[in-house]
């Protein structure tokens, strides 16, 4: 069976968490789309990424960053409507993605290039966002 049955029903946390975590597989697979459909990847249009420099090699490495968005997107979907006893495993892995991404843009090779696209941003946007609702996803419901 690809798809087992759910065990929504040993969740002990809150459903908005759940909730939260399909939010975010949806938000992963949009920008993943993005990167692996359009032509340039959103390299150029989006990031605002010079391409006329090794710009077949910018466009495939956002491509297969795509790819993975795509799927790491539709397994956070997957665990917040069906599997959510993995929803606090998801969002610390969640949390640990977005922290990096963070940690790069604005004090690693971000900070060197002086260059931040959209993630940058989001991904500061996000952390407290991701710490709050892995708190109520590990943090018992009241009266049960």
């Amino acid at each position: 069976m690809v798809i087992p049955a759910s065990t929504n029903d040993e969740y002990g946390g809150a459903a908005v968490s759940a909730w939260f975590l399909v939010f975010a597989g949806a938000l992963s697979v949009i920008p993943g789309a993005i990167h692996y459909f359009l032509p340039d990847g959103g390299a150029g249009v989006i990031a605002g990424i010079d391409l006329s420099q090794r710009g077949d090699t910018i466009v495939a490495v956002f491509a297969w960053m795509g790819a993975m968005q795509i799927v790491h997107g539709t397994a956070m979907v997957l665990v917040g409507l069906r599997y959510r006893p993995l929803v606090p495993l998801f969002l610390l892995l969640l949390f640990v993605e977005r922290a990096l991404i963070a940690l790069d843009g604005w004090f690693i090779k971000g900070a060197v290039s002086g260059h931040h696209p959209p993630e940058h941003y989001a991904s500061v946007v996000a952390l407290p966002l991701i710490a709050l609702f892995f708190w109520l996803s590990v943090r018992p419901r009241e009266g049960g």
